[in-house]
């Protein structure tokens, strides 16, 4: 069920197209949004903080890049 979670996170693709192996798409999406909902969520990523504190990253917005095109504005 976890890896179903992760791997419409991590990709962005449509639950629909999880393989069998991740169970039924409308399971993983349910317990997800059940999961947000209890705060289940910030449970994990707090705990997993205190074990590791070292391991926190964060993107500052300097280091971003935007893509070509968002720079140009409209033209005409």
């Amino acid at each position: 069920m976890l890896n179903g979670i992760f791997r419409v996170l991590r990709t962005g693709s449509p639950r629909r197209d999880l393989r069998g192996r991740y169970g039924p798409h409308t399971t993983v999406y349910d317990r997800f949004n059940r999961w947000a909902k209890a705060s289940v969520w910030m449970q994990v990523f707090e705990t997993l903080a205190e074990k590791s504190p070292d391991s926190l990253q964060f993107i500052d917005s300097s280091i971003v890049r935007a893509h070509q095109h968002a720079a140009a504005g409209k033209e005409g």
